[in-house]
C-alpha cells in the first residue's frame, strides 16, 4: 500500500514502509526514542527483520501495514495497523488493531500516525480498533503504564511514560490492564501449597519435556494453552505454525527441565514454560549478534549465565479451573523448576502477563509471595 499523510502546519509527513530501506528506518527508530532511557533493551535487528517478514506465521492469518512519521526528514514516530482473521472469526468482522507504536513526546506526529492507521483499518471494514499488539495478543502487547524503573524481560515491551497520554489525546480509552509479577526463586512454600500438592500427589504425575518426541510435545502444550486460555479476554488461538516457531527457540535455548507438564490420571492437564531472561545478554549487544553474541545465546541452555528468567506460558485445562485440583496443578508446575533455576544461578523470575481481573491466578501468585511490579494497558476506540 502507498498511503501517506502530510500535515503542513506541524511539518509531519507519514510514509508507508514499502521496501527494505524503509523497514530499516522503522526498525531503527526505537534507538532514537529511547536514547536517554537506561531501562530500554535494544532488540536484535535480525530478529526484527524476520518478525516483520513473510516468514512470520502470523501473516498466514493476518495482514498489516507499517508507517514512519518524519519531521524535516528525521523519523519521529512509527505505527502499524493489522487485521487478524482469527480475531475476526471470534469477535466480529469489524475488528482491527494497531501496534508497534513509538513516538517522541509530541501530539502532532502521534495524531498523524493514529489517523493513517485508523483510515487503513476503516477501509478494511474496521469499526473497533484495539492495541497495541505487536502483532497479536500472543506476542508483545500493551503500553507500559507502571514499572518504568526496571528493564523489561525477554519478549515483553517497554514504553515511554507519555505514550498513554498521547493515545488518550486521540480519543483512546483504557480497555484492559495486564500485570507482571516478580518472584524470588527461593520463596518459602506456603502451607496451603504444600497441603494441596500432598493431597493430589498420587493423582498427578509431573514430568519434563520429552525431547525425543519434540513435535508431539509442542502439540500437547499448544492444545493445553488453547483450552486453558479460551475464555480469557481477547483470546486468539495459537496456530500450529506459530507454536512451531516458538518451539524452535525453546529447543535451542531452554533446558528440558524448564518445560513442565502435569498429567492427571495419565492425561496432560497443565504445563509451564520458563525462559532464561535473554534481555540480560541483549542489553550488551546493541541490536547485533555479531561477532560473539550468538555464542553466548547458545551456551545458555547448558551453562546458565543469566540471573533472571520469565514464565511466559502456563496453562491448566479449563475443566480444572476453580477447583482444588486445578490450584494444585498450578502450584506444581510453578514450583517444579525452582531447583534447576537455583543450580543455573537464577535468582528471580517474572510471571507475565496476567489479566488484572484474573483473580484466581492473582491469589495464587500472592500466596507464593510474588509482587506486582509492572502494569501494561490495552487501549480501544470506536471508529
Amino acid at each position: 500500500m502507498n498511503e501517506s499523510v502530510a500535515s503542513a502546519s506541524s511539518g509531519i509527513t507519514v510514509l508507508p514502509v514499502t521496501n527494505r530501506r524503509e523497514m530499516g528506518a522503522f526498525i531503527d527508530l526505537p534507538w532514537q526514542i529511547y536514547a536517554d532511557d537506561p531501562m530500554w533493551i535494544p532488540p536484535l535487528r535480525l530478529e526484527r527483520r524476520l518478525h516483520f517478514s513473510r516468514f512470520n506465521p502470523f501473516f498466514k492469518h493476518g495482514e498489516w501495514q507499517a508507517w514512519v512519521a518524519y519531521r524535516n526528514n528525521q523519523p519521529v514516530g512509527r505505527i502499524s495497523a493489522q487485521i487478524d482473521q482469527l480475531h475476526r472469526e471470534r469477535y466480529g468482522a469489524d475488528t482491527g488493531h494497531f501496534g508497534l507504536f513509538e513516538c517522541i513526546d509530541d501530539a502532532a506526529p502521534s495524531a498523524s500516525l493514529m489517523r493513517i492507521a485508523e483510515e487503513w483499518l476503516v477501509a478494511r471494514g474496521t469499526r473497533r480498533i484495539t492495541g497495541p499488539f505487536n502483532l497479536s495478543i500472543n506476542q508483545e502487547c500493551g503500553i507500559l503504564v507502571d514499572g518504568f524503573d526496571t528493564p523489561p524481560v525477554v519478549m515483553m515491551p517497554h514504553s515511554r511514560k507519555w505514550y498513554g497520554r498521547l493515545l488518550e489525546e486521540q480519543g483512546y480509552q483504557p480497555l484492559k490492564d495486564m500485570l507482571a509479577y516478580w518472584a524470588e526463586v527461593d520463596f518459602k512454600v506456603p502451607r496451603l501449597m504444600s497441603s494441596l500438592i500432598s493431597k493430589f500427589s498420587g493423582q498427578v504425575r509431573l514430568r519434563t519435556l520429552r525431547r525425543d518426541k519434540f513435535s508431539q510435545e509442542m502439540e500437547v502444550l499448544r492444545d493445553i494453552f488453547n483450552d486453558a486460555w479460551s475464555e480469557n479476554w481477547g483470546f486468539v488461538p495459537i496456530t500450529k505454525a506459530e507454536f512451531d516457531e516458538l518451539g524452535a527457540s525453546l529447543r535451542l535455548l531452554v533446558p528440558d527441565d524448564c518445560i513442565q507438564i502435569a498429567e492427571v490420571d495419565g492425561i496432560p492437564a497443565a504445563f509451564m514454560v520458563a525462559l532464561p531472561n535473554l534481555n540480560e545478554i541483549f542489553a550488551e549487544l546493541d541490536g547485533s549478534l555479531f561477532p560473539f553474541g550468538w555464542l553466548r545465546l547458545t551456551r545458555i541452555r547448558s551453562r546458565g549465565g543469566v540471573r533472571t528468567g520469565r514464565i511466559p506460558l502456563m496453562g491448566v485445562r479449563k475443566q480444572f479451573h476453580n477447583t482444588p485440583l486445578g490450584m494444585a496443578l498450578a502450584f506444581m508446575v510453578i514450583d517444579a523448576p525452582r531447583e534447576l533455576g537455583r543450580s543455573l544461578g537464577v535468582k528471580a523470575v517474572e510471571l507475565s502477563w496476567i489479566l488484572e481481573d484474573n483473580k484466581p491466578m492473582r491469589a495464587i501468585l500472592a500466596g507464593l509471595g510474588c509482587r506486582e511490579y509492572k502494569r501494561y494497558r490495552i487501549y480501544g476506540k470506536a471508529l
